[in-house]
């Protein structure tokens, strides 16, 4: 976000915060930081905005480190994959969420850490932010102009609305791509997986290779909308199953027939 803003034009200073020097030290010099701190509380103290993006797990403690240190005017957005979970912590620290806009840009990468940071991450991408019954409409308008000067497409929708899409749209895909890997690597030499792997395993295995605390994280935080489309998902392929176990040639047909044409109007309406 750094420098996806910095390239609009961006002149406002943008400081970092983290836990280890190194990173921060990375950041500087590839700008996308002006100033770092590995103190929350010092880094907060002077800032408009606030843009929480550290693990699930760690967003309560992070909100507890900077409660007592933001400006009364200072608003705090998040990336966050699950938003029930992310408000719930904030209102367990906070007394006003009026400043607090929820968000999670739809623009995931496997890669992890500044190096891998791209100033056109956003661009074209959706960002779905969704404001709390007390979000004003000022900070709400304020968190949507600074995502769209990334380039980014602004939504705005329920939080549970949210968890629920993430959960079946990003949650589900990559549980399957680390479930297909280990089952995979229990049962062939790991070499040998990839070197005969062709395009399609390496596409849909690539996000196994995200951070897995930010997924363990996330699996916990939107628990129950993950567990209603896995039942789902198990469901739908122990039909497949049997399909195969039957030689249902027909029925195999249909399914896969039923989900090339999903797949295809999906893809062309949203090109």
């Amino acid at each position: 976000m750094g420098l996806a803003l910095k390239k609009a034009g961006f002149t406002g200073k943008i400081v970092g915060a983290g836990r280890r020097e190194e990173p921060l030290q990375k950041a500087l010099e590839l700008g996308v930081i002006d100033e770092y701190y590995l103190s929350m509380e010092q880094a907060v103290k002077k800032a408009e905005l606030v843009l929480l993006a550290v693990p699930m797990g760690a967003m309560r403690a992070t909100l507890e480190a900077i409660k007592d240190h933001l400006q009364a005017h200072a608003i705090v957005t998040d990336v966050g994959s699950s938003k029930v979970s992310f408000i719930r912590d904030v209102e367990q620290v906070f007394d006003d969420l009026t400043n607090v806009v929820p968000g999670h840009p739809i623009a995931g990468r496997e890669k992890s850490g500044v190096a891998a940071s791209l100033d056109n991450l956003f661009q074209g991408r959706r960002v779905i932010l969704t404001p709390t019954e007390t979000s004003s409409e000022l900070a709400t308008r304020l968190v949507t102009s600074v995502w769209e000067m990334t380039g980014a497409v602004v939504e705005i929708m329920t939080p549970e609305h949210h968890d629920q899409m993430l959960a079946a749209t990003s949650h589900l895909p990559h549980i399957l791509a680390y479930s297909i890997v280990n089952t995979l690597a229990d049962k062939y030499q790991v070499d040998e997986i990839f070197r005969y792997g062709a395009g399609g395993f390496r596409d849909f295995t690539r996000i196994a290779s995200g951070d897995p605390v930010m997924w363990r994280d996330i699996c916990l935080a939107n628990q129950g909308a993950i567990l209603d489309i896995l039942d789902a998902y198990q469901r739908n392929l122990c039909d497949i199953q049997k399909m195969i176990q039957n030689s249902d040639g027909e029925g195999l047909y249909k399914a896969f027939d039923n989900s090339k044409k999903v797949r295809d109007h999906g893809c062309e309406s949203d090109s």
